[in-house]
This record gives C-alpha cells, structure tokens and sequence, in this order.
C-alpha cells in the first residue's frame, strides 16, 4: 500500500500516457484532452523528482495541447482533418539547430542552477520534445521518429529516477511510436487518393 501511495503520480500520469499514445496512434483530436491532464499532473511528478527541465517541459506541452487542439480542430470544421504530411526538409534543418541550441541552454541551466542529477539527458529530452510536440501539432509523418529517440532515452533516465511505471510506459511508446509511424504512413497515402 505504501508503495502505490508513493507512486499515485507516477500511476496517474502512466495510465493518462498509455490513453494518450492509443489516440496519437489513430490520429485522434482527443489525445490533446487527455494530454492536458496528463501534463497538468506531470508538472509535479516531475518536479518532486528533481526532474527539473521535463517539469518546466510540461508547460511548454499545456500550451502546445490548447494550440495541437486548435489547429487540429479548426481545420477540420473547414475539411475533413488537418492532413498528415512530411516536414519540409528546410524546416527540419531548422529545427534541428533548435533543437541543439535548446538542448545546450537548458544544460547549462540545469547544471548551473538546479541540483538536478542528470542535467545532460534531461536537457536532451526536453529539447527533442520541444521539436516533437510542435511537429505532432503540425501533423508531420517524422514527429514518430523524434519520439522514438526521446522515448528510448526517457525510459532509461525515468528508471534510473525511480519513476518506474512511467519507464515502462516510455518503452512502451517506443514499440507504439514505431508502430505509429507505419499507420501514419499509411493513413497519408489514403488522404493523397
């Protein structure tokens, strides 16, 4: 008992994470309802465990829930969906330096001001995030391919942080994102006939 008493958080957010990925998976507008709670609750799992930069990440992921919403559900009252598609090869260079410059900001960051244990791989995943959520949200095909990278290294760190229902989950996503990708692929190909 005393052990689902110290992870209810990391319980919560697990079950809320699984929803959400079932309904990336389907292309689904709801996932961005069940991500809002997810990451409202996110915000404390992860700052009680010192995971400083995936806590302020959660902010950055409510407001990009309210905008994935938006945009997902204003283009489909004028067609049918907002279609999935490839990132232009000029935006993903783009976001590419983004993502390093963000990656390195946060470091030192984390290193210099927080007393956070894994300031590099936390930094790394919140900065691959920042890229992925954004792409999710503009509906790109590749968004799978920054998860898949961000999810194999979460797994590791949320194990190492004692977050253990949340490291399954994220290698979880890892077979799911995989999957994701190939149902997206083929969803593409469908809305291009």
């Amino acid at each position: 008992m005393e052990f689902l008493s110290n992870h209810w958080l990391d319980i919560t957010t697990t079950a809320l994470g699984l929803a959400y990925i079932l309904l990336e998976y389907k292309a689904s507008v709801w996932m961005w309802v069940v991500g809002f709670f997810m990451q409202s609750l996110g915000i404390v799992l992860y700052y009680q465990k010192g995971l400083y930069a995936d806590c302020g990440m959660e902010f950055y992921y409510l407001a990009m829930t309210v905008y994935g919403f938006i945009a997902w559900m204003r283009h489909r009252q004028k067609v049918k969906d907002l279609p999935i598609r490839h990132m232009p090869k000029k935006t993903a260079l783009s976001w590419v330096l983004v993502a390093t410059v963000v990656w390195a900001l946060i470091y030192f960051v984390l290193s210099r001001f927080t007393n956070s244990t894994v300031p590099v791989l936390d930094a790394f995943t919140t900065a691959l995030s920042i890229v992925g959520i954004w792409a999710l949200a503009r509906k790109y095909l590749e968004q799978w391919f920054v998860w898949i990278v961000v999810d194999v290294v979460t797994c590791g760190l949320y194990f190492y942080k004692d977050i253990p229902f949340k490291a399954s989950l994220y290698g979880l996503y890892v077979i799911i994102a995989i999957f994701g990708y190939f149902k997206w692929k083929s969803i593409m190909k469908e809305e291009t006939i």
